[in-house]
């Protein structure tokens, strides 16, 4: 519930005025909120219907598909043209994402032959005094 719906739920007890005061929203963003709720149930209704078709286009990908795929199915199918973006906020809405095909890259292939590096300091990294052990670390950082 947000803070414009609790006004409305209790605007004849308390009053419109004394509910943004606490509250701390202003009285023109509540009867804007008031005014816009035919718009945004017909958004809601009409992001309903679409969810319907991108399921459906989503299915007969066997689950494939993201969103910029079944932007382009909505497209060639017809109907409402329809932005990608719109595609992916109601795919994640309804809970739908396309398969990602990644390779793997793999930095380095250990040989199992080798010898091992040998641990010298016995993994105490303490110095009694300046330049009497160094110490040095590879790390793979991602570019």
């Amino acid at each position: 519930m947000n803070r414009c719906q609790f006004v409305e739920d209790h605007q004849r007890r308390f009053g419109v005025k004394r509910l943004c005061d606490i509250l701390g929203i202003a009285r023109s963003s509540f009867y804007y909120w008031r005014r816009t709720a035919p718009a945004r149930a017909a958004r809601q209704a009409a992001d309903e219907r679409l969810a319907a078709r991108i399921r459906k286009a989503h299915r007969d990908s066997d689950g494939t598909y993201g969103a910029p795929r079944v932007t382009a199915e909505l497209r060639d199918e017809g109907g409402q043209n329809v932005n990608h973006k719109r595609v992916a906020r109601i795919m994640r809405a309804i809970g739908l994402q396309g398969v990602r095909l990644r390779r793997r890259h793999r930095t380095t292939v250990p040989d199992v032959a080798a010898v091992k590096a040998p641990d010298l300091i016995g993994r105490d990294f303490t110095a009694e005094a300046p330049n009497t052990k160094y110490v040095g670390d590879i790390t793979c950082l991602s570019v």
